[in-house]
């Protein structure tokens, strides 16, 4: 498995976009690719990376992937962010 850093996949503007229409719900591909203006399998390699990075989750539902966030994949972000602010 390889494993992508968490920042470099949050880099992409399509990534992010991808992680907030998440945020509001799991997702299938051709949902997520509704909102933005690439193709299906563009999309589907984005998620891929974010999946990677182990931002991510993808479950079977039949014949479709449901994408959903996982919230554990945050949690270097998290703590690295978090040394920045001070009480």
């Amino acid at each position: 498995m390889v494993t992508i850093d968490a920042f470099m996949a949050i880099s992409d503007a399509n990534r992010r976009h991808l992680l907030e229409e998440l945020r509001r719900g799991p997702k299938t591909v051709n949902a997520l690719a509704a909102g933005l203006p690439v193709s299906r399998p563009a999309v589907s390699q984005h998620l891929k990376v974010l999946l990677d990075a182990g931002l991510v989750v993808a479950s079977r539902d039949g014949t479709k992937r449901i994408y959903a966030i996982n919230p554990g994949g945050f949690t270097r972000l998290n703590i690295w962010l978090d040394q920045f602010w001070t009480e």
